[in-house]
């Protein structure tokens, strides 16, 4: 996927009148200037929305992220979802590593940054929807291209929340041209299921995915054909299912169930989404999007090296990482 530069895009879509509007960005990526510049009281934004009769989407972006510039420039450039985001949410932006003083909806005050720790941020951009009680209704980790990203619009703003799963209304409202057919891959296991862990075991990972996803269809064209992905992969025991099959399988903590079953148990509701669980079989991380090599790979490092156990954010050990590869004279590139 190439970036889609629209360098004057914010001037095109902006509306007049924005009395709130954003005026020096002290944001990682250029905000779009009809974004709301607040007191950051989420108590005082979610009721200012409600009155309106919108709710609130919080966007946590940081510097140097492909995919915060991917949102910026592919999606919010787009005029129809740009005049949807301003009709029905109040857009408010954070930075990951922000110092501004926030109040969340439990009246904790704290930094950007520790909030975006107390809300568990490990992607960027992470884009919540609150709804008029200041719950997270819908949580995006992770770029998702224009497409869905409109229909996720359209639930929220809807307030379909109470009536139909996230999962099924993109199945039945976001589909894109894709296989009809799951791709296989020579690691993955083979049935029977049986994912508890024992004695000097790999940790797991756990791949969700559906037919007809274009996400799921690039994990395996891309992700899966690299080699820096493959050697981190390889030390894993990897499982894969179907989002919806029967298929019978033994959970890590011993309990017999079918994909479908535990993967609503495990309020899965993108694909391709990994789960991974370490040697105790105790999840420990998740993905839930598809990432560019360079993340995919370095999502099992996370894990296989137990960077968790030292950094909670992934970002931060993302980071390290990076810069000690690149001390390696490795090339490092974000996107490609």
């Amino acid at each position: 996927m190439k970036t889609i530069l629209i360098l004057l895009a914010w001037t095109l879509v902006a509306l007049p009148g924005a009395a709130r509007a954003q005026e020096a960005a002290p944001h990682a990526i250029d905000i779009p200037p009809w974004f709301a510049n607040t007191f950051l009281d989420f108590r005082e934004d979610v009721a200012d929305a409600a009155k309106e009769g919108r709710r609130l989407l919080v966007y946590v972006g940081q510097d140097g992220c492909p995919y915060c510039k991917k949102l910026m420039t592919a999606n919010f450039s787009q005029r129809a979802i740009v005049d949807k985001t301003r009709k029905h949410f109040v857009a408010i932006a954070l930075n990951l590593w922000g110092d501004r003083e926030t109040t969340w909806i439990d009246g904790r005050t704290m930094s950007e940054k520790t909030l975006a720790r107390a809300l568990d941020v490990q992607f960027t951009p992470s884009v919540l929807f609150l709804d008029e009680r200041g719950s997270v209704v819908v949580r995006l980790d992770g770029y998702y291209p224009p497409r869905q990203f409109e229909a996720v619009l359209d639930y929220v703003a809807g307030r379909h929340e109470g009536r139909e799963p996230l999962s099924d209304w993109l199945n039945r409202v976001a589909k894109e041209p894709a296989s009809p057919r799951l791709a296989d891959e020579p690691f993955f296991m083979a049935p029977p299921y049986d994912l508890r862990r024992r004695p000097a075991a790999k940790p797991l990972a756990v791949v969700f995915e559906t037919v007809d996803c274009p996400p799921c269809d690039e994990m395996h064209r891309e992700g899966f054909r690299r080699r820096e992905v493959l050697d981190q992969v390889a030390r894993f025991d990897v499982a894969r299912f179907s989002l919806a099959a029967s298929t019978p399988l033994t959970t890590p903590d011993g309990r017999a169930t079918t994909a479908q079953a535990w993967a609503r148990e495990l309020a899965i509701a993108w694909t391709p989404s990994i789960v991974f669980f370490d040697a105790g079989g105790v999840e420990v991380f998740r993905i839930s999007a598809y990432l560019r090599p360079f993340h995919l790979s370095s999502s099992f490092a996370y894990v296989a090296d137990r960077g968790y156990a030292s950094e909670p954010s992934f970002q931060r050990w993302l980071q390290a990482r990076a810069e000690h590869l690149r001390a390696r004279g490795e090339r490092i590139e974000l996107w490609d």
